[in-house]
């Protein structure tokens, strides 16, 4: 197949956003449309371009005194009856229409029409955002090629309907245990039943307050969560075992070891795992870039509600920041969608902010 990703393409955002929809590209199935960024980006003469897996990486070298990231996952959910896009009046339906193809459909179209920028800039198209972390684009760089994450901030294209959204939160598991003792349930008494003992964490659940914390000016609200609740043995058998699976969501003034320790004392008692964490990231509004970036977009930033690869940066000790013209509350939907508006407001404002000296 012909790569659908024309030099007439990329000089619309709009028209990029619905080819990218076009081609399929379900996580771990990412080679052909990687294939069809990494052959235009290599045909730009102002970029060098390398790859690493179906992570394509393009950036300019001009000499500038700051670096910044533009980074976009290439990656979809599943189809779901929204393949391929269609367009009903200002809107673009399509399996990562929203999260993130029309984010990712401005970096490539700024790294196609943008040859002097104000600042150097580096292009991530990545793999493997939508799945667990050790098959993502960007975590995989950040162990084989580092140097390619290096910059002053950067700008995640994460769907956020045209507004900043700083930082993110963090994000743990955790398995709570409870135990008992086996018995047939005509002689209940003989034994002690575990999932009746769970009761006691749900209720510690139901009562608990998540803080709310304001940092720079965004406002994050921490959550504890139960997301599954396992047990139970036969029909006939008192349980000797059930397992409340918690997740917790927490402001990135807390580190991973604090979240932990916290969750520790509110289940204090009970066996505890750690079965999955993440940092969070602070705002990032300090940097030089960052400020002006957000002069270009008009508009006060909000705190990002959920975990984003902005925290891989930050982790570095790079401020990013996510922004993009997606509608979150859409993505992953079956009736996923993007303003066309939006795209072309995305795109202007990115051109306005970069294209400056």
């Amino acid at each position: 197949m012909a790569n659908p990703l024309t030099p007439d393409v990329l000089a619309d955002p709009v028209a990029l956003t619905r080819a990218l929809v076009d081609v399929e590209s379900m996580s771990r199935n990412e080679k052909e449309i990687a294939d069809y960024v990494d052959e235009v980006l290599r045909q730009i003469p102002h970029l060098s371009v390398d790859r690493l897996g179906n992570t394509v990486m393009a950036r300019t070298d001009l000499g500038r005194e700051q670096r910044v990231v533009l980074a976009g996952h290439l990656d979809t959910v599943a189809i779901n009856d929204n393949f391929p896009s269609t367009v009903v009046d200002d809107l673009i339906y399509g399996c990562g229409a929203s999260d993130m193809k029309s984010g990712t459909a401005l970096a490539l179209h700024l790294a196609a029409t943008l040859p002097d920028p104000g600042y150097d800039i580096t292009y991530l198209f990545y793999e493997a955002e939508e799945i667990e972390s050790r098959y993502n684009g960007l975590a995989l760089v950040a162990e084989s090629r580092p140097e390619w994450l290096l910059a002053d901030f950067a700008v995640l294209l994460e769907p956020t309907y045209g507004v900043v959204e700083a930082g993110c939160q963090g994000t743990l598991r955790v398995s709570v245990r409870t135990t008992g003792r086996r018995a047939h349930t005509a002689r209940a008494w003989r034994g002690v039943n575990a999932i009746h003992a769970a009761g006691e964490v749900l209720r510690r659940l139901s009562d608990y307050r998540p803080r709310t914390v304001t940092i720079d000016g965004c406002t994050y609200r921490e959550g504890l969560s139960a997301v599954r609740v396992s047990g139970g043995v036969a029909g006939n058998v008192v349980p000797d075992e059930c397992v409340v699976e918690v997740n917790m969501r927490f402001a990135p003034d807390r580190t991973e070891k604090q979240a932990l320790e916290h969750v520790h004392e509110i289940f204090d008692g009970y066996e505890l795992e750690l079965t999955d964490s993440a940092p969070g990231a602070l705002p990032g509004l300090t940097a030089a870039p960052a400020r002006e970036f957000l002069t270009a977009v008009g508009a006060e930033p909000a705190a990002k509600l959920g975990w984003t690869d902005v925290a891989r940066f930050a982790a570095l000790g790079i401020p990013a920041l996510n922004y993009g013209p997606g509608d979150p509350l859409l993505a992953h939907a079956p009736d996923e969608h993007v303003e066309i508006g939006k795209i072309r407001d995305g795109a202007a404002t990115l051109h306005r902010w970069l294209a400056s000296d």
